[in-house]
């Protein structure tokens, strides 16, 4: 048909069945390609860089009438030490790795730490693939984040979501409190536990450790932060020696009215939620809804500053602890105690 009778009838040569070039604008919204790209091509660029590092880790129960349990780990040396979660690890009569190659091999503890759920494992191996640690001092809630584990047994799974939220704090199965973790829902399923949460650069910024029945969404990581501080105590000595206060915390981030009135040089601290009983933290003063901002001159951000410096500093001193409560600035004078020892 004539473009004329096309247009004299009110048809296009498409409806008539006669194929019409689109453009690629009307084809597709602008951009809308690209993006896609770019999200996919950051997944499949953190997980080549990632798998070969991570493991899975099968272990031999306690008692051998119990059934072999099995997580995921991360190589961190080339020699052959990986981070695992504790829980996975816990009690085993045997431990065995297996490389995303392939090879399998007989792992030994290194060392655990329960506050923490940190374990640390090594194999006797050279030349082995290393995961690059990353800082999660600088997560962001919604930014791009990548699991990789294996769920079931699934070897080298990926799974892609965001950062929920930041400074959470978890309760395990066992009853303990593992504090200043990341929430994110990027898909963990039994199995995935001590793999890494990576970000769009490749690196780890939290090791997997959780997942809340039956809801969906709801996973949890460690910082890597924390993992490395304790990591390289018990690669050091096989086991964490810290001080103890007594409370629970969180991040908090200062707004710009109250850096100008206390001259604060930071944009967080952090704010203590609880308080128990009996504790150094009772005994110094400090109470719910306090807001530590340094420590013996340390400035605290972040829960993990509180825990460095706990880390760093011998229980059973007095140091001077400045805290924000109701809008005034107090100096507080606390004196740690040894952890106690958990099994």
């Amino acid at each position: 048909m004539s473009e004329r009778w096309q247009k004299i009838l009110g048809v296009s040569g498409e409806a008539m069945g006669t194929p019409q070039r689109k453009s690629a604008a009307s084809a597709q919204p602008p951009g809308e390609e690209t993006l896609l790209d770019s999200y996919s091509q950051v997944v499949i660029g953190v997980a080549e860089k990632l798998s070969p590092a991570v493991v899975h880790i099968s272990v031999a129960g306690r008692d051998k009438r119990q059934p072999r349990g099995s997580g995921s780990g991360l190589i961190i040396t080339p020699d052959g030490y990986a981070l695992t979660n504790r829980h996975v690890v816990h009690g085993a009569r045997s431990i065995e790795i297996t490389l995303n190659d392939g090879r399998a091999f007989t792992a030994e503890p290194v060392g655990e730490d329960a506050p923490t759920d940190v374990a640390v494992l090594r194999i006797s191996s050279t030349n082995l693939p290393v995961a690059d640690l990353g800082d999660s001092q600088s997560l962001r809630v919604g930014q791009l984040v990548v699991a990789i584990g294996n769920p079931l047994g699934f070897q080298c799974t990926v799974t892609a979501g965001v950062i929920s939220a930041l400074g959470r704090t978890l309760r395990t199965e066992s009853g303990r409190v593992v504090e200043n973790v990341i929430q994110t829902d990027a898909a963990l399923n039994p199995g995935s536990s001590g793999g890494p949460l990576v970000n769009s650069e490749g690196k780890a910024i939290g090791i997997n450790t959780a997942i809340i029945y039956p809801a969906q969404g709801l996973c949890f990581a460690i910082p890597i932060n924390a993992v490395k501080r304790v990591a390289g105590m018990l690669i050091a000595t096989g086991k964490v020696s810290r001080g103890y206060l007594g409370i629970m915390a969180q991040p908090i981030r200062f707004y710009a009215h109250l850096k100008r009135v206390f001259k604060l040089n930071q944009e967080s601290g952090a704010m203590v939620m609880e308080v128990s009983p009996n504790s150094p933290a009772q005994r110094a003063g400090l109470k719910a809804r306090d807001v530590i901002v340094s420590i013996a001159g340390t400035p605290i951000s972040s829960v993990d500053d509180l825990l460095r410096f706990l880390d760093e500093h011998p229980p059973g001193e007095n140091y001077e602890m400045l805290i924000l409560r109701q809008g005034i600035a107090m100096k507080l004078t606390v004196s740690p105690e040894p952890a106690p020892a958990q099994d």
